[in-house]
């Protein structure tokens, strides 16, 4: 199968975030079987879904990762000009949901695995693909807490975010929770007989707002745009009419952190906050919701040296968002982001990657193969 042909059908196997992936996870099974690779699924809590990890070559010898997830995020936004579930050919570019974010970089690590089983390889190429990383990289911790016993420990992981091509040495780490704030229903006209979830959230929130004002001052680190760490409540809902006092509120918050800070401590005015509402009496409940720490791949670090030689483009020092290779570094496995496409056209309509880029990666990881060799 050429890599378009591959892209195509990865698309149209339906595998948005937070649901059962068993269908993609079947046929990257048998695809990557079916060209003498050894396939291994390590299933996740939720009893519907999987990752998946193979490799080719000798898994008892240090090797390297590449590590892409499976999951796409939702396609509901109003502007796709054609069904994002099936992939569209215009010239250079190749529309459908998860092209860039990530369904390109597998597209081409599979396209390479035909190439990669002819080589008689004395290091290993692990395919390590997740699930659930659209939701805060739920799926990728079960697979790494397996590795010891799937393969030697390896001795470097690409993480194929999309990043045209160019190698990443460095991300925020991120935390999110939900903040839950239960009160009692009643009349408006009667407030004094109830408890307004809402108003008693507004202390939570001013904690939000006020910690996020105060990590702009720092710690600073200027590889990250900004060059602080930021804190938000990205959702808020409560409520049922307006003369209704409303019984329930819920905000969900984040915090991305700088390197060598710990995103959970950002967090603490927060849940000091929603302790103070339960110290009144006032029900309040905290959930984590995900959490990844940051990355910071030294700039003379072999991994940068090898893929900068493999794409020929200097490795930047940072981006914002955040990947799975920081659970990588934490797991003492050396880490770096590098694959096809351009985070910019991710999580959008029309989302298209350029068959060109596909074809890059694709060399890219076979170039790696051919170093794996004697």
């Amino acid at each position: 199968m050429t890599i378009v042909e591959i892209l195509d059908r990865l698309v149209s196997l339906y595998s948005v975030v937070g649901t059962p992936n068993g269908e993609i996870v079947g046929w990257i099974s048998d695809y990557l079987r079916s060209h003498g690779a050894k396939v291994s699924l390590v299933p996740g809590p939720e009893g519907d879904r999987a990752n998946l990890f193979a490799t080719v070559g000798p898994a008892d010898k240090a090797g390297f990762i590449l590590s892409g997830h499976m999951d796409v995020v939702p396609a509901g936004e109003p502007g796709w000009t054609s069904n994002p579930f099936k992939l569209r050919v215009q010239g250079e570019r190749l529309y459908g949901r998860g092209t860039a974010d990530m369904k390109g970089f597998l597209a081409a690590a599979l396209a390479a695995v035909p190439a990669l089983a002819k080589l008689r390889l004395s290091r290993p190429i692990h395919l390590a693909f997740s699930y659930d990383e659209e939701a805060g990289a739920r799926g990728v911790p079960h697979l790494i807490a397996r590795l010891p016993h799937l393969c030697a420990k390896p001795s470097a992981a690409i993480v194929g975010e999309p990043s045209n091509m160019q190698g990443i040495r460095g991300h925020k780490g991120k935390v999110a929770a939900r903040i839950t704030v239960k009160g009692m229903a009643g009349h408006s006209s009667r407030p004094d007989l109830g408890i307004n979830a809402i108003h008693a959230m507004a202390e939570v929130l001013n904690a939000v707002i006020r910690q996020a004002e105060r990590l702009t001052e720092g710690p600073l680190n200027p590889a990250f745009e900004p060059p602080y760490s930021s804190l938000q409540a990205g959702v808020v809902s409560g409520g049922q009419a307006i003369n209704i006092i409303p019984d329930r509120c819920v905000i969900e918050v984040e915090a991305r952190a700088v390197y060598g800070v710990d995103p959970a401590d950002l967090l603490a005015p927060v849940k000091a906050a929603v302790d103070r509402l339960r110290a009144k009496g006032i029900e309040a409940e905290w959930a984590q919701m995900s959490a990844y720490p940051a990355l910071l791949l030294p700039e003379d670090a072999s991994l940068a040296s090898l893929v900068r030689d493999l794409t020929g483009k200097e490795p930047l020092p940072a981006v914002s968002y955040g990947t799975e290779a920081g659970l990588y570094q934490g797991a003492g496995i050396d880490a770096i982001i590098c694959g096809p496409g351009d985070i910019g056209h991710a999580h959008k309509p029309d989302e298209f990657i350029l068959a060109s880029d596909l074809v890059a990666c694709r060399r890219m990881i076979e170039t790696l193969g051919e170093r794996c060799i004697g």
